[in-house]
């Protein structure tokens, strides 16, 4: 219940919840510190630290953890770091983890690489957890190598990886070396008794997509339910962002129903865009009229590319016709000035 009240900003009734509670505890106030963060009252969050947590005799570090992740998830990572500089605690682990990920968060890249210095220089031991983040920060900011060497200097250490870690690892490699580099760390994985999940082998099907290797990706697509894992929409989608035949991407997709996984919006935009580039009509109201059967309402991405498609065929008036929908449907259009230049530009093409 405090839960829903804090989602919609009723904090003085989940206020006057907890104070009939018989013993509130550190679940409550994490409920509490994360709505208040989530609805940007951060100052409120550290108030209820500083000033109430005591009341109840939970002003400790645990509190205060909970505070500092919650300040993180929901990238206020400002007041973050003045509180963990003034604490006591700043050493910890933990805690300089989610300070890490918080910068990440905020892809404050310059800022994670010092803070990665500031956390040696203080002696702060790494764990697991921070060569996974701090992997995934090299990967993302485009130094993938970086990554591998970090890689390399866990193992140096005795550290032993989780399925999380490896599958930085394994889009890291890929990046940096190629495609079979990272298979040769998803057999090291499989070696090591670390079973890969969905994400390994939907970074490997996206790898063997950018290289162009599609066969091989509708190989590892068929024996992927072989080795404990479906198919999902994300898999699908690295596909068909690869696929470049019209009929090919249509059985894919009549695939990708009949297994069961439905496709998101973003898929749907996807192939509109990619069949209104190719200036084919019958694919993209095929993918429409799905979109239908499967009770999606198109967002404004997907109207805007099927307008554009009509515009681009010189369909103006049902072009006009799908802009009406979305004005009807309270969705955001182009400006009347920007949409009316297109729409007299076709037209007097047409003429």
């Amino acid at each position: 219940m405090i839960d829903v009240l804090g989602k919609f900003s009723q904090f003085d009734l989940a206020w006057d919840l907890i104070e009939q509670m018989p013993k509130p505890d550190h679940a409550t106030f994490r409920i509490m510190f994360k709505r208040y963060v989530s609805a940007h009252k951060a100052q409120q969050a550290i108030d209820t630290y500083n000033d109430r947590m005591g009341a109840y005799s939970l002003k400790d570090e645990t509190s205060f953890t909970n505070l500092i992740d919650a300040l993180c998830e929901y990238r206020h990572i400002m007041d973050a770091e003045g509180l963990f500089k003034s604490s006591l605690h700043c050493y910890d682990t933990k805690l300089n983890n989610m300070m890490l990920r918080g910068y990440s968060k905020i892809r404050w890249w310059k800022k994670c690489n010092e803070f990665w210095e500031e956390m040696e220089r203080n002696g702060v031991a790494p764990d697991i957890h921070t060569y996974s983040i701090y992997m995934d920060i090299q990967t993302k900011c485009g130094k993938p190598w970086r990554a591998i060497k970090l890689y390399k200097e866990m193992k140096t250490n005795g550290i032993q990886l989780d399925v999380a870690a490896y599958n930085t690892v394994v889009r890291a490699a890929g990046l940096a070396q190629g495609v079979d580099d990272a298979i040769q760390v998803y057999r090291e994985m499989k070696d090591f008794g670390v079973e890969p999940n969905i994400v390994t082998y939907n970074t490997i099907v996206k790898l063997l997509c950018e290289e162009g290797r599609v066969r091989q990706a509708y190989r590892l697509l068929d024996r992927m339910p072989e080795r404990g894992c479906v198919p999902d929409v994300i898999t699908y989608n690295c596909m068909f962002g690869s696929l470049e035949r019209p009929k090919e991407i249509l059985t894919l997709f009549e695939r990708m129903e009949e297994s069961g996984v439905s496709p998101r919006m973003d898929t749907y935009v996807m192939l509109l865009k990619k069949f209104g580039r190719w200036g084919l009509l019958r694919p993209i109201f095929i993918v429409w009229e799905k979109m239908k059967k499967h009770g999606v309402s198109p967002d404004e991405f997907a109207y805007s590319a099927l307008i554009d498609a009509l515009m681009e065929k010189g369909m103006i008036d049902m072009a006009r016709k799908y802009e009406m929908e979305m004005l009807e449907k309270d969705l955001p259009v182009r400006s009347p000035k920007e949409l009316g230049t297109k729409l007299s530009g076709r037209e007097r093409d047409t003429e």
